[in-house]
């Protein structure tokens, strides 16, 4: 066993993201399969979630039975776990505002009381609402109706946002324990957590993020994922970061590391940020069990996009794209901008070549059947489709955009990348590919399979492994004391296991 292995399996780990939504796309893929990895080796990870979720457990459940959820991967609810594990008291709790609602609104004010139930019918939250609707109290419940915990947000003025008492309680529904931020909740229930054993935390939801960048705790290190674009505007050098990542990226040194998924962010991140934070690239694992074994022969012309259908991937390009060069593109995805799409295939005149399949959870399998895929978004992370794709032999056709096909594609070998935001120049690119003789065709397939290999679980795990080891030498290094004591340990055990090779050469 490696030394990072042993590192790996020596920590407790947790990985530390905002919700699971139904219709989750990569980053909670990238969570569950990198999570999947440490525990492949003997290392279990716990999964947090912090939302308003009422049906977490069910949710995951269903997640298990689809395969998403590995043995050895483990999911906590903060609302749920609280719900079932009471806190130990604190007298800090007598110092704060605490005013549960009632059951319905009968303090003669304009602001509305709205009840929340379960899908059982079960009240699990009501909401105190201002006139213009925002949210000035939270109550929540315990499925057997006590008291879990009230969450005032207006203890500065009644009535007015501002100044908040987050108080949880017992299930008799007495206060136990209470702070002035929900942050100081959210942390202390990682200490609960953690238990004062060496843990490492994965922060991968950027709103995560703002509560652990200030997390500090002797016994825990705190990795920060980045999965999108950090610079706002074009993404030149020298823009600002963007609004959403400012308030975590402005404070990445505080982090024990800072992860990009390509060495192309990375780079830029180095410029960016702190000169004190510590920045280092592991990509995104793949899942390719299902892909590797897709099928050589395939129709030339046929096309593929999996993408939420929002404007930041733009799949209208690859609608037009697709429309001009003459072949068929199933499209894989939901969101806000579906009837806009299905106007435009429809003004097109391609509705015969173009269709739009919806969200579907096992969508990556369309990679096996189709000859190339196009991704046309303004930016991304390190985007898995890519990698899925050019796992099943399917040719990526992608804009060139910050970050990801410039790193994973080699431009005409195992696929393409065209300028971005030109649909003209990826139509021309899919019409050269489809005419390209069969034998380049299969060329270019076996060597997008070949690259795709540098993404498989075992290598990314590994990557992580070693970025850990280097966190533990740095946050927790062995006094020169111990590390003479292991090497003796280590010296009288070579000895006895040679003399005990010996005694059995002499019987």
């Amino acid at each position: 066993m490696s030394r990072t292995t042993r590192v790996l399996l020596s920590l407790r780990h947790f990985a530390v993201t905002w919700g699971l939504p139904d219709d989750f796309g990569g980053m909670t893929n990238v969570i569950f399969r990198r999570s999947a990895g440490f525990a492949s080796v003997g290392a279990p990870v716990t999964v947090l979630t912090f939302d308003d979720r009422l049906d977490t457990v069910d949710a995951v459940a269903r997640l298990r039975q689809r395969g998403v959820v590995a043995p050895g991967v483990d999911v906590l609810h903060l609302w749920d776990w609280l719900a079932a594990n009471p806190l130990r008291p604190t007298a800090r709790t007598e110092d704060l505002p605490f005013d549960p609602l009632p059951a319905e609104n009968s303090d003669g004010t304009d602001a509305r009381i709205v009840a929340i139930t379960d899908a059982h019918g079960g009240v699990r939250r009501r909401e105190r609402r201002a006139p213009d609707g925002s949210v000035l109290q939270v109550d929540r419940y315990r499925p057997d109706g006590s008291l879990l915990a009230s969450d005032l947000r207006d203890t500065d003025e009644r009535g007015r946002p501002g100044g908040r008492s987050v108080v949880v309680c017992g299930p008799d529904g007495a206060p136990v324990r209470g702070w002035t931020t929900i942050w100081g909740l959210y942390r202390h229930w990682i200490d609960v957590l953690t238990a004062r054993k060496p843990s490492m935390v994965v922060v991968d939801s950027k709103t995560a993020a703002r509560f652990m960048h200030g997390y500090r705790r002797d016994h825990v290190a705190v990795v920060h994922v980045v999965h999108s674009a950090h610079r706002s505007g074009d993404g030149d050098a020298g823009r600002a970061l963007k609004a959403s990542r400012r308030s975590t990226l402005e404070h990445a040194e505080e982090f024990d590391a800072v992860v990009a998924l390509t060495e192309r962010q990375r780079l830029e991140l180095v410029a960016d940020v702190s000169p004190a934070a510590h920045i280092v690239a592991v990509p995104n694992a793949g899942a390719f069990d299902a892909l590797s074994d897709a099928p050589v022969e395939r129709d030339a012309d046929s096309g593929v996009v999996l993408a939420s259908l929002t404007s930041r991937k733009r799949v209208e390009h690859a609608i037009v794209a697709a429309a001009r060069a003459g072949a068929r593109l199933d499209v894989y995805g939901d969101g806000p901008e579906r009837a806009a799409l299905q106007q435009q295939v429809a003004g097109l005149d391609a509705r015969a070549a173009v269709s739009l399949r919806g969200h579907r959870p096992d969508a990556s399998l369309a990679f096996r059947d189709a000859s190339f895929s196009l991704l046309t978004s303004t930016s991304e992370g390190a985007p898995l489709v890519l990698v899925e794709s050019m796992a099943a032999g399917c040719i990526p056709i992608a804009y060139d955009i910050r970050y990801g096909p410039r790193d994973i594609i080699t431009d005409g070998v195992d696929g393409f990348v065209v300028a971005p935001g030109d649909p003209d120049a990826m139509a021309a690119t899919i019409a050269d590919f489809v005419a390209l003789p069969e034998r380049k065709r299969r060329r270019m397939r076996r060597a997008a399979r070949r690259s795709a290999s540098r993404y498989g679980q075992s290598r990314v795990t590994d990557q992580w492994a070693a970025l850990f080891d280097d966190i533990v030498r740095r946050r927790w290094p062995v006094p020169a004391t111990e590390r003479v004591r292991r090497r003796a340990r280590s010296g009288v055990r070579v000895v006895r296991s040679r003399m005990r090779g010996m005694r059995r050469r002499l019987r």
